[in-house]
């Protein structure tokens, strides 16, 4: 079977040795019973389609999140390395931090690497010496010039009620990363800042900003009390230098994905949730 006439390649980056590529399926026709053909049906009339990474190797190597692998062919050898015993304590460590598994596994030969299929969208992002902060969860694939660590919060408002914990991953060097996202590459909206700016975001859909930017939860007002009156609370804040990734259409498809129709409610920021209960607690 040759799959290429059933697909679509959306978007294609080499790093100079390895080509990845995401790609598109233009419908599944497998169904075998009514219930999965009307599924299939409602799918199709929505766009819903299947997409997936493919990643071609040319005597080089790639790393990947824990578990994304889902097929390869070629001349390829899975190495996770680990450092020895320190080296797994110490990723072990981070991965505790951050809620997220730091062992990234490394393909290394020549051949092709197909990973999960899934509904998800997928955003491609070419690094030059530089390094992003990515949200927990948001990391899929990435050139092995690329090295994935953990980042401390810079300070207790965004440790706190910024939704990310502690600590966040940050992905550094050059080469292609690959992110995975609840929305597609057409709702993602890309904003610089400068110096003396500002970014405020009344909710969690900032997914990444790259090292220059510094993230803190503010007040939207002067104080806690005028905050929780003028019903914005607290908002993420942004400032420094660099660029944030929106994705602004990010908390209607999670609303939608269990089953509740969206709201304003929907929107609502984390920062701020948690901050009016230690409120109410307080008042009370």
């Amino acid at each position: 079977m040759d799959l290429s006439k059933k697909t679509n390649i959306l978007e294609s980056l080499s790093d100079g040795e390895n080509t990845f590529e995401i790609i598109e399926f233009e419908r599944l026709e497998g169904a075998t019973d009514p219930y999965m053909a009307m599924g299939l049906f409602f799918a199709k009339e929505a766009g819903l389609k299947i997409r997936q990474v493919r990643i071609t190797l040319n005597n080089s190597s790639i790393k990947t999140e824990a578990g994304a692998l889902y097929y390869y062919r070629g001349n390829i050898q899975s190495d996770s390395k680990v450092g020895g015993v320190g080296g797994f304590i110490k990723k072990g460590i981070s991965g505790a931090l951050t809620n997220e598994s730091m062992l990234k596994p490394q393909y290394k030969g020549t051949g092709e690497i197909y990973l999960e299929p899934s509904f998800k969208h997928y955003l491609a992002l070419e690094l030059d010496n530089d390094s992003i902060i990515v949200d927990k969860g948001v990391f899929y694939c990435c050139s092995k010039g690329i090295e994935i660590r953990s980042s401390a919060q810079k300070n207790i408002s965004s440790a706190l009620f910024g939704g990310e914990g502690i600590f966040q991953i940050e992905l550094r060097g050059s080469g292609t990363v690959i992110l995975e996202l609840l929305v597609p590459k057409s709702e993602i909206e890309e904003i610089e800042i400068k110096r003396g700016e500002e970014l405020k975001v009344d909710g969690n859909f900032a997914f990444a900003r790259t090292s220059g930017v510094d993230f803190a939860v503010t007040t939207s007002d002067k104080s806690l009390i005028g905050s929780a009156l003028n019903g914005e609370g607290l908002l993420n804040t942004f400032t420094g230098e660099g660029t944030v990734w929106l994705a602004p259409t990010q908390p209607i498809y999670q609303s939608m994905a269990v089953g509740l129709m969206p709201s304003n409610d929907s929107m609502n920021n984390t920062a701020t949730n948690k901050a009016m209960s230690l409120l109410g607690k307080f008042l009370d």
